[in-house]
């Protein structure tokens, strides 16, 4: 009898408490949107392990607080509603009780109000984020994927994060879209919309979202798909994965990243992959069975390959080529072969990192925009990483020849209201011009200095170097740089400061550079021209509002 009461009880418990701990486990039937875990990076990483209904769901790594927490993070179990979710930890079991399924997430109250949260640049609610993947308009909304560490801010545990936006600058934040599995970790790739359903994913008139993307494990890193029939919004992956496993072939731990786009001359798919020591290019007509082609060496991580018009003319075409670092290369593409006919070059440096351009926009808006991932640490905050402003990519005849311009989208203005300006200003005057200015935390700033009684001059806030120029060795923040004119000696630059970054761009987008916000607390010149007898030819302020 006793055994028949016990055996009772334990069936009421698994079909009744929400949450059941054991050593080293911890059972809960979802009944909420989020699990809520505790991290302190006082203690080691452990294996964390989920079971859903007895069968194993996912592995990741994780600092679980068993004191007091340092922040929170969670996981979104929506799917599960109904179901039984087993829990087991490697580490110190206190923190497994701790946990706690909630329809909010721990610290939803503040989200977006934090100190150190950006406010015109996107950030993800809790954990690291890195290279911004999958890029692709579809069906009305902008999908911004990215590298995603759901457990904690610093780097481990890749998944692709997921945000979506009617116009590149307000995002909601959705349920992370691909998780770890079997073949590895979810490094970087991107999307297309396989409108002719040439790999058989799509359902009745619904074409499939494809996902390509890098599995990596300990032993190599190979290419896989999965595809989503719902907006983004969850994707199944391939039963055959992987669709490229190149290790052999190029002897190297090194082969990630694959870009996709469909290229239209040819009827079939193209694929750039950063391997060993530059970009390999494949083809296929299925998404699924690729054919190597041809290699291009000099590049480093996240592939791009598109055309551009040169001057807005559409009869005067250029393929550009480039890798994560922000160099670039020119040339011709035949749907096979990329032929470098100019470069390499270089058109942004600093934060910026692993930019990837957004496939599938429509023809009647005809951009060729990008983002990039800002590597900005953002002190004691639940969160690392953040995304750069996104910037429209346009082909310029110079006095140099052909080059890439990077100008922030025409989206942005709509963040910015003109507070003030002046023209033909002494630096003492721009200075005290923009005492007012001192507190603000975020701000846009255009100005165009002349500097010709000046071997050097430049723009600081509080210290930090936002603009240098030296004359002697032609430098902009320690980076040679010419201005179009060569003899010129003016220099404009449309600055865009928020809580924790700082991006330039010069001469129209000709260079841009990235930062880190790092004030120097004891120094009190504010917003600060400095050069001998330099003109402040023109100045500009404006207020930016948040996108949050």
């Amino acid at each position: 009898m006793k055994t028949l009461s016990k055996i009772v009880f334990t069936l009421f418990i698994l079909l009744f408490s929400p949450l059941i701990i054991m050593a080293g486990e911890v059972t809960f039937k979802i009944t909420k949107k989020y699990l809520n875990f505790p991290i302190s990076h006082k203690v080691d990483r452990a294996k964390m392990t989920f079971q859903v209904n007895g069968k194993p769901d996912l592995s990741v790594v994780i600092r679980l607080a068993p004191d007091e927490a340092e922040y929170w993070v969670f996981k979104d179990v929506s799917a599960y509603k109904g179901k039984t979710v087993k829990i087991n930890y490697e580490g110190d079991e206190k923190g497994l009780s701790k946990i706690y399924q909630s329809d909010e997430f721990a610290g939803q109250d503040n989200i977006y109000k934090e100190k150190n949260r950006p406010q015109f640049h996107f950030t993800t609610r809790r954990g690291w984020i890195n290279d911004p993947n999958g890029l692709i308009y579809y069906d009305g909304e902008y999908h911004l994927f990215y590298q995603h560490n759901p457990y904690e801010r610093d780097w481990e545990n890749m998944h692709w994060g997921h945000a979506v936006s009617k116009d590149l600058i307000h995002w909601t934040e959705l349920a992370d879209a691909l998780y770890p599995d079997h073949l590895g970790t979810m490094f970087s790739g991107s999307a297309v919309i396989d409108y002719d359903n040439t790999a058989g994913f799509n359902k009745g008139k619904t074409p499939a979202m494809v996902a390509a993307f890098t599995a990596a494990s300990s032993e190599k890193q190979v290419q896989g798909i999965a595809y989503s029939l719902d907006n983004g919004r969850t994707f199944t992956k391939y039963d055959k994965n992987p669709v490229i496993d190149s290790k052999a072939k190029w002897n190297s731990q090194d082969t990630r990243d694959p870009k996709v786009f469909w290229y239209a001359p040819g009827k079939h798919w193209v694929l750039v992959l950063n391997e060993r020591d530059g970009h390999s290019i494949y083809t296929s007509a299925n998404l699924k069975d690729w054919k190597y082609e041809s290699h291009v060496s000099g590049f480093w991580e996240c592939p791009e390959l598109f055309e551009l018009s040169v001057d807005g003319d559409k009869n005067h075409t250029k393929w550009v080529m480039y890798g994560a670092s922000g160099t670039y290369m020119l040339g011709s593409f035949d749907g096979k072969v990329f032929t470098p006919e100019a470069g390499k070059y270089c058109y942004t440096t600093g934060s910026i990192y692993a930019a990837q351009t957004i496939t599938n926009i429509p023809a009647s808006d005809g951009r060729r925009i990008q983002i990039g991932w800002g590597r900005i640490s953002h002190p004691d905050m639940p969160f690392n990483g953040m995304m750069m402003l996104p910037t429209e990519l346009t082909l310029r005849t110079t006095k140099d020849g052909i080059r890439l311009v990077s100008v922030p989208i025409r989206e942005v203005e709509s963040l910015c209201k003109p507070v003030r300006s002046w023209t033909s200003l002494s630096s003492d005057e721009a200075n005290r011009n923009l005492k007012e200015f001192y507190d603000a935390d975020r701000l846009r700033i255009k100005t165009t200095i002349k500097l010709s009684h000046a071997t050097d001059a430049g723009f600081n806030l509080f210290g930090q170097r936002m603009i240098g120029y030296d004359m002697n060795s032609n430098t902009l923040n320690g980076r040679f740089y010419s201005p179009e004119d060569p003899t010129s000696m003016e220099l404009t630059a449309d600055i865009y400061i928020d809580r924790t970054s700082i991006e330039v761009f010069i001469d129209g987008g000709l260079y841009s550079y990235s930062m880190e916000r790092r004030p120097d607390v004891n120094n009190k010149e504010g917003l600060h021209f400095w050069g001998n007898r330099i003109e402040v030819k023109d100045l500009e302020v404006f207020s930016v509002d948040s996108i949050w």
